[in-house]
Parts: structure tokens; sequence; C-alpha cells
């Protein structure tokens, strides 16, 4: 009964339901419960995990049930594969020299329904992978339109080569908690420097800087309850709760960023004390976007890929990311423009021009900083090895790092004077540069 021409024309269906999630990492392999209810796809991607020598994996998997004809049970079970050797299965499939993922040499079959006895509706099972390679737990049902129901239990792990512990984070992500802490030490050691900042300079401090610090103090304890969470993982397979705390920093970092961003970008509280209309609306745009991409970015990590709206959920993330991050850009060049102008008509055009270069300056590293995180870690991520993706983390991390130090520098609580005295010839040099210059645009 399996079905060669039906799985052909499903090609496309296969390769956005498990190409897709293979080529994004997920953020732990932690042990995971999953509910599949009448489920016809012919690919069910549950975790991917980097396994080293001592790597095991143990499935436990209740109340099956399959709604349609009679089949043959051994279309129907479970598999480890890498993403290369995916990507030649799909070939072989298209190719016809298989009908049925199972068939495939290439692949790692854990268990086949045909080993179920009779009358059984559940099976557990341990395997122990000794290739070191980063896999992906794959269900497949090679017969069309047959719903397949069941609870899944997978856990999957390394033991620890000194004291033979379980270490439930996959190989290449297992150094993470101590990054995250560190990381986490640093910002509040940069909370620290600020406060003595804003004491010291107390009389020329904006709402601007306590707003920075805000910023500061929620990524500090972000990332702190990120080390937590991946330290819980790592030992137990469970993050204890930790992952609510982390989801919440995490949704509150992200909110005052993107504000922060734009209240820079607009001058607020330090060149003017009021926000225009279209600034406003930026707010009002940005702020329930960001909520959305945080409600994405939790159903994203806790269903996983098995998920059938895990692909739809996954693209609302991006695009309101995208979006978001271009919002921002907008204040900073209406605050260049209007700089422009003013420089060349309140005759202070030094003044300005010292003000139109800062505001240039932040709008090209706001530019470079979105770039660097969402592009040049991504592609850091997909080329390098398993074993050293914490790297990509590390990478994302520092750049986000330099982006705050860089803001805070730059806008630090300073007795600037927007009127102080400026002789001739620098004012006269001053305009003939706006003269000169181009117009900057996006």
């Amino acid at each position: 009964m399996a079905i060669s021409g039906s799985i052909l024309s499903l090609n496309p269906i296969i390769v956005i339901t498990i190409l897709l999630p293979l080529l994004i990492s997920l953020s732990s392999a932690e042990i995971r419960h999953t509910e599949i209810r009448d489920d016809s796809r012919p690919i069910i991607p549950f975790d991917e995990f980097g396994f080293t020598h001592t790597g095991s994996l143990e499935l436990s998997v209740s109340h099956i049930s399959l709604s349609g004809t009679a089949v043959d049970p051994s279309r129907l079970g479970f598999f480890l594969c890498t993403r290369d050797s995916w990507l030649h299965v799909l070939q072989q499939l298209e190719d016809s020299d298989i009908t049925c993922a199972l068939d495939s040499s290439l692949i790692t079959v854990v268990y086949r329904f045909s080993s179920l006895p009779p009358n059984a509706d559940h099976f557990q099972k341990t395997f122990n992978e000794t290739s070191s390679d980063q896999f992906t737990l794959v269900f497949a049902n090679c017969f069309a339109n047959l719903q397949v129901s069941m609870s899944v239990r997978s856990s999957m792990y390394n033991l620890d080569g000194k004291s033979g512990r379980r270490d439930y984070l996959s190989a290449g992500r297992t150094i993470l908690p101590r990054v995250y802490f560190l990381l986490s030490l640093v910002y509040f050691g940069c909370a620290a420097f600020w406060i003595h900042v804003l004491y010291k300079k107390r009389l020329t401090v904006f709402r601007i800087h306590f707003f920075m610090l805000s910023v500061v103090v929620l990524k500090a304890l972000n990332l702190l309850c990120e080390a937590e969470d991946k330290s819980y993982i790592k030992r137990t397979g469970s993050a204890h709760g930790w992952d609510v705390l982390f989801y919440i920093f995490s949704f509150l970092k992200g909110i005052t960023l993107f504000t922060l961003i734009v209240l820079i970008g607009t001058g607020w509280s330090f060149l003017k004390p009021y926000l225009q209309s279209r600034e406003k609306k930026v707010l009002m745009i940005v702020i329930p976007l960001q909520v959305v991409a945080n409600i994405a970015q939790v159903v994203i990590d806790e269903t996983g890929p098995f998920g059938q709206d895990w692909i739809t959920w996954k693209q609302v993330f991006l695009l309101v990311d995208v979006i978001c991050c271009c919002a921002v850009l907008f204040p900073i060049v209406w605050s260049i423009k209007i700089l422009r102008e003013a420089a060349r008509t309140d005759g202070k055009a030094a003044v300005n021009l010292m003000k139109l270069t800062l505001f240039r300056q932040y709008y090209i590293v706001v530019i470079c900083y979105i770039y660097f995180t969402r592009v040049v870690v991504y592609a850091l991520e997909t080329i390098t090895s398993y074993r050293y993706l914490w790297t990509s983390v590390l990478a994302g991390e520092l750049a986000t790092l330099a982006f705050y130090v860089f803001t805070g520098y730059k806008f630090r609580p300073e007795a600037h004077n927007p009127y102080f005295a400026v002789d001739d010839e620098e004012e006269e040099v001053a305009l003939e540069q706006l003269k000169l210059e181009d117009e900057f645009e996006l």
C-alpha cells in the first residue's frame, strides 16, 4: 500500500516541512512531550540535537491511533538523519529509487511500527547513537490520507566524559550557560558604571538616560534568566520555570530596546521635551509588533517544528522583526533632515553640524547592528559546525554589547550648551561644509 506517486507529488510539502526546520537550529533539546492528533503529514520533524560518540535517544510513544484503511506498519516509524543525508533522501524519492524515507540506507531507523506487539498502542525505545553529528528525529508516514495520533516523549542527551552525567544540551551549546552568565555579569557591571556616571553628571541628566539604564538592567536580567534556563535544561532536561522568567524579561527587553532607539532617534528629552504626532505613531506601531514578535517566539520555542503551524509562526516572527527594524530608522532620518534644515536657517551651522554628524553615525550604527544580528549571525549559525554553534550566539551578544556601549558613550550626559560661542571662522567653515555635502538619504 506504499504510494510512490502520492509521496512524490508531496515533495514540495516535504521540502518545506523538513528542510526549513533543519536549517534553523532549535534553541535547546530538552525533554519534550508532544501530542500528535489526526496528522496526515508524510514527514513530522521533532527535535534537532548534536550528538557526541556517547549520545542517546530515549523515545516513549503511547496512545497510538491510525485513522484509515489497513496499512503495512513497516511504512510507519521514527528515524534519525543529518541535514546532508536528508537532501540525498529527497533526491532518492524524486528519482523513484525508494518509495518511503524509511527505505533509505542513508538514515538511521529508530523504530518501525511493525515492531509493535499485536493490539499494542505504545512502545519505549532507547537508542544509542555513536556517530558524532547533528541529527534530527523524524516521524515518517508513507501513506496518503492516513491520519496518525500519538503522544510522544523524546529525550536526547550526551554523557559527560568525566562525570558520566547526562547533558541535555546539544553538543556545541553545552557551554552556553556559562556564556550567558558571564555576559550578564558584564551588563550588571555596565549598569553599575552607568549609575556612577548619572550620579557624577546628575546636573545634566535627562529622562532618556534613566531609560537607558532600565534597558541595560533588563538585558542583564534577561541573560541571567537564560543562563539559569539553559543550566537546568543541561542538567535535568527541564527549565523548571526559568523559561517563564526568560520570556518575561525578553519581552520587556525587546520593547524597551526598540523604544529607546526610537526615542533617541527623535531626540526626545535631550533635544526636545516632547514627541511629535508621527513619532508617537511609530511607537504605537513598534510596541504592539514587539508583543506579537514575542508571542511568536514563545510559540516557536515551546512547540518546535512538529507543530503544523510552526513554520507560519516562524514567518510571522521574521516579518514582524523586519518591520520593527525598519520602523525604528524613520525617526533618525527625520531628525537628520530637521537638523539639516535648521543648520541652514538658524545661524548656528557649527552646532547643528555636530548634532547632524552624531545622528548620522547613530543611523549607520543602528543599520550595522540590525544587519549583523539578523543576517550575519544567522549565516554564522548556518555555516558553522554544530560543535561550535555557541560562537554564533557569542558573536550576536558581543555585537549587542558593542551597540549598547556605543549608544551610551555617544549620548552620555554632558554639559553641552547649544548656544556656546563659536567664532565666525568656524561658523563659515561649517556652513560651507553643509553646502558641499550631498543630500543624505535612506
